[in-house]
C-alpha cells in the first residue's frame, strides 16, 4: 500500500497550473478545504475553474479567491452570501453557472462512477434546459447533464488515515464523498491523520482509492454563515 501523506497545503496542491478546473468540497462553510484555499491564494494561481456547492462568503472559503481575483468560472449552486461575487457577477468580471443541488450532486457522483452524463428532469422548461439535449422517459421530459470533468478534486475530512481512507462528520458528507470519486487526482485535508487500521471500516465513507494526497490540515476555523438566535425573554 502507498504512503499518500504529503507534507503540507502547499505540497498537496502542486501540479494545479492556471486554467485548471477544481472541485471543492463542503456544504456552506461546513467541510471545506480552508487549508488548501488558503494555499491556492499564496500561489496566486488564476483562471481557476470552481465547482462547489457554494461560493464561501467574503473573507471566507472561496471568497478569498474571488478577492483576489483568481476564479474565471464558478459552476454552483448556492451563492447568496458572497457579495464580492455578487459585484463580479453583475460587472461580468466572472463567468457563473448556477445548477439546481441535486443536478450538482448528480454530476459529481456521475463522474466518480464512470458514467459520462445523467438524464434529469430537473430544470426542464426553465433557462437551465437552454442549449441541451432533451429526452422523454415514460412520458416526462428529462434534461441530459454531462459528469464534471475535473483536474482536481479537494475535500476537507474530519479523519483519515495515511492510506486515504476518509471518515467526514455530520453534514461535511454532503458534497465531499461524491467530489472525492470524481476528480482526476483527489486531495484530502483532514483533522486528525491516523495510522491504518485504527479508523473503523464500517465508518469509511471514502475508500483511499480514491485519494492521491492526503494531509493534516493545521487550523479550522467553526464559521457559521448566519447566526440567528432568539431574543432575550
Amino acid at each position: 500500500m502507498l504512503n499518500k501523506v504529503v507534507k503540507n497545503a502547499e505540497e498537496a496542491i502542486q501540479g494545479i497550473e492556471d486554467g485548471s478546473v477544481l472541485m471543492l468540497g463542503g456544504f456552506g462553510l461546513c467541510g471545506i478545504p480552508e487549508n488548501c484555499i488558503t494555499a491556492l491564494v499564496k500561489s496566486g494561481k488564476k483562471n481557476l475553474t470552481c465547482i462547489s456547492n457554494n461560493a464561501g462568503v467574503d473573507e471566507f472559503g472561496i471568497g478569498l479567491l474571488l478577492k483576489t481575483r483568481q476564479v474565471k468560472k464558478m459552476i454552483s449552486s448556492y451563492v447568496g452570501e458572497n457579495a464580492e461575487f455578487e459585484r463580479q457577477l453583475l460587472s461580468g468580471e466572472l463567468e457563473v453557472e448556477l445548477i439546481p443541488q441535486g443536478t450538482l450532486a448528480t454530476r459529481c457522483m456521475a463522474a466518480g462512477y464512470g458514467m459520462p452524463a445523467i438524464y434529469t428532469p430537473a430544470g426542464v422548461g426553465t433557462e437551465v434546459a437552454q442549449g441541451k439535449e432533451s429526452r422523454i422517459f415514460n412520458g416526462k421530459t428529462y434534461l441530459l447533464e454531462e459528469a464534471f470533468d475535473a483536474d482536481f478534486a479537494i475535500v476537507k475530512a474530519w479523519k483519515g488515515d495515511r492510506h486515504g481512507n476518509l471518515i467526514f462528520k455530520a453534514t461535511a458528507r454532503n458534497f465531499n464523498p461524491l467530489m472525492a470519486m470524481a476528480g482526476k487526482i483527489t486531495i484530502a485535508e483532514v483533522e486528525e491523520l491516523v495510522e491504518p487500521g485504527e479508523l473503523d471500516p464500517d465508518q469509511i465513507h471514502t475508500p483511499g482509492i480514491y485519494v492521491n494526497r492526503i494531509f493534516q490540515g493545521e487550523t479550522y476555523e467553526k464559521r457559521i454563515e448566519q447566526v440567528t438566535t432568539r431574543k432575550k425573554d
